[in-house]
């Protein structure tokens, strides 16, 4: 092997540590959450949002051709939001305007990223990944709101 062969692998892997290492300080030093791939439990063929605490909410969302469900998230202001993505038909894109959201929805596999809303406002998401002819329709967004009504129960 020759000095430019062993520079060039002594490099390449001083740049994988080093991003090695940039991974490790930003979810143990700055708690920073990576996204993550569940491979344990089966994909839910439903949408649905519920509260787990105060201020959380559990937000299973499916990509189908060509939208999510939800396409539309209320929450209010300073919800944190664990998103747990899935597909029912093809790899799909999942990047949330003005967030650091950035998912694939690929079938059989559930993708996880939790989130939080901090400041009032529309937050649009949208497919990233082509998935066919109408994959400009696949949008959405979240709606964060200084406060929301309780939905009213007829007596």
């Amino acid at each position: 092997m020759d000095k430019s062969e062993k520079l060039a692998l002594t490099l390449s892997f001083l740049l994988l540590s080093l991003f090695f290492g940039a991974i490790v300080y930003a979810s143990m030093a700055r708690n920073i959450e990576v996204p993550t791939c569940i491979t344990d439990v089966e994909p839910f063929l439903t949408d649905t949002l519920f509260q787990t605490g105060p201020d959380e909410y559990e937000l299973q969302m499916v990509a189908r051709m060509w939208a999510f469900q939800p396409s539309v998230v209320r929450l209010p202001v300073g919800s944190t939001v664990n998103i747990y993505l899935t597909s029912q038909d093809i790899i799909h894109g999942f990047k949330v305007d003005r967030k650091n959201v950035n998912l694939m929805a690929a079938p059989g596999a559930i993708n996880y990223l939790k989130v939080t809303f901090d400041e009032a406002g529309e937050y649009k998401f949208a497919c990233h990944e082509f998935c066919g002819a109408a994959h400009h329709t696949m949008a959405g967004r979240f709606v964060i709101e200084e406060a929301i009504n309780e939905p009213e129960t007829a007596d």
